[in-house]
């Protein structure tokens, strides 16, 4: 979940031993799984209560993408791909056939002039 390993919590395990001592620990775990519980239950209320005093046209609203990180990959990123996209499949539609001799059809050698590429949709 936060991208601790099994060391990580043998070593938090034995730092809460070391602070805690044995007779405390259970009682400390259990206060920080009640703590982290309520806190959740606090984020995931406040979420509801956002989603709903935003109204309708609000529904599909994702506080993630507030995140800067996720917003430039949603709104830069997105456009760039819609336009790859869109210009590849241009250039794909107005393609002209390849003649037999062609660098499409012999697997090597240089490209002719006004000769196009060969694309592979999937590779990308």
């Amino acid at each position: 979940m936060f991208g601790l390993g099994w060391p990580e919590i043998v070593a938090l395990v034995v730092i809460g031993l070391l602070v805690f001592g044995p007779e405390k620990l259970p009682q400390a775990a259990a206060q920080a799984g009640r703590t982290l519980r309520n806190l959740r239950q606090m984020a995931n209320t406040a979420k509801q209560d956002l989603r709903t005093g935003l109204g309708p046209e609000f529904a599909d609203f994702d506080p993630a993408d507030l995140n800067p990180k996720n917003f430039v990959r949603k709104h830069l990123t997105g456009e760039l791909e819609d336009d790859w996209n869109g210009a590849s499949a241009a250039a794909t539609a107005t393609a002209t056939p390849v003649p037999a001799g062609s660098y499409a059809a012999q697997a090597g050698g240089e490209l002719g002039y006004g000769e196009i590429p060969p694309y592979d949709s999937e590779a990308t």
